[in-house]
């Protein structure tokens, strides 16, 4: 791109974003406009007072138009095939008439970008297909941060029409808490013939399961999964019952050969008219509600300590005094607490 092209790019990027205004993002919103959507998501990712503002707004107009899609969370370790997966499993839902957005959560640095625009470009068929909106975001080391604003996009893709919500995580570890406190059915995508079936898999993971899927269950690599799904299987008997009385499946898919797929969307189906019929489905909305309604509180605090150049000159003092031997840790993050609180 020469500079008279950037140039006059430039211009019309700043034209557009001076014209934004609540009633023309969210009556296109509403339409279904991904361009506009992706404008919307812009605005709420951004740091700026104004957009700030606006997207608060939006959120505050989309509610009243949320709550109707199918929430799935999505995790499993690097090399799972997850982007695969999605791409396999995106296919078959919009074939079947739904509408998907997919949304990216990736704890890696966002100075590097982490894999998710990688994982983008993999999804092929997806990125083009006028059913399907994908959002990659890196959180870097504000995860909770990036969380929330994930939450926030699911209101947003809501409105704009979109009645499945695919969230994906990129890593394994927090990044998983945050995602099943805001989804509806919670997905763990699993490997086989990786050693013991069983090693470096987390129990706190797999308890939050709502179902275990074996990926790659192709060729030589069928049979292995026929028995990483038993030894799943076996071990899930270990943990207590789910609250929502659901009965977790351990399923074994390809999604090079688009095979499982049909099964596992029978599975999220299947929880779905359980957990509405014993009133779960709604109570665990209700929770999750909850639960950000105090990180939104601690993001909001945070952010005003460490926004604020004066408190971060006195940490800065009483991280010296800590380094140089002269006080606890604790003393000083109870010296901050009681200047920050007055």
């Amino acid at each position: 791109m020469n500079s008279d092209h950037l140039d006059k790019w430039i211009g019309r990027r700043k034209e557009r974003r001076e014209n934004f205004s609540l009633v023309s993002l969210f009556t296109l919103l509403i339409q279904g406009d991904i361009t506009v959507l992706s404008t919307c998501l812009t605005v709420l990712e951004s740091t700026r007072t104004d957009d700030q503002v606006l997207a608060k707004q939006l959120i505050e107009s989309a509610l009243p138009l949320s709550g109707n899609s199918i929430r799935i969370g999505i995790t499993g370790v690097p090399g799972v095939g997850k982007s695969t997966f999605i791409e396999s499993f995106g296919k078959l839902l919009t074939d079947q008439g739904h509408k998907v957005a997919v949304l990216a959560i990736d704890p890696s640095s966002s100075e590097n970008g982490g894999s998710i625009l990688g994982d983008k470009t993999r999804m092929t068929e997806l990125s083009v297909n006028p059913k399907v909106f994908i959002r990659p975001t890196a959180a870097g080391a504000t995860l909770g941060g990036v969380a929330r604003k994930t939450r926030e996009s699911i209101y947003l893709c809501e409105a704009a029409g979109f009645d499945v919500i695919l969230i994906e995580t990129v890593g394994v570890g927090q990044s998983e808490t945050y995602v099943h406190s805001m989804v509806d059915f919670f997905l763990l995508l699993m490997l086989s013939g990786a050693g013991d079936e069983l090693q470096g898999i987390k129990r706190g993971i797999m308890e939050m399961a709502d179902a275990l899927v074996i990926t790659k269950a192709d060729g030589d690599n069928e049979m292995k999964s026929k028995i990483a799904a038993t030894a799943y299987k076996n071990a899930i008997h270990l943990f207590p019952p789910k609250k929502s009385n659901w009965i977790v499946p351990v399923l074994t898919c390809s999604s090079i050969n688009n095979s499982g797929m049909q099964e596992v969307n029978k599975s999220i189906e299947g929880f779905s008219i359980t957990t509405k019929a014993n009133g779960w489905f709604a109570e665990h909305r209700k929770i999750q509600d909850s639960f950000w309604l105090k990180e939104t509180l601690r993001d909001k605090i945070l952010n005003e300590f460490f926004g604020d150049e004066k408190w971060l000159a006195a940490l800065e003092q009483q991280e010296k005094m800590v380094y140089e031997g002269a006080i606890s840790s604790f003393q000083a993050a109870d010296n901050l607490y009681k200047q920050f609180k007055g």
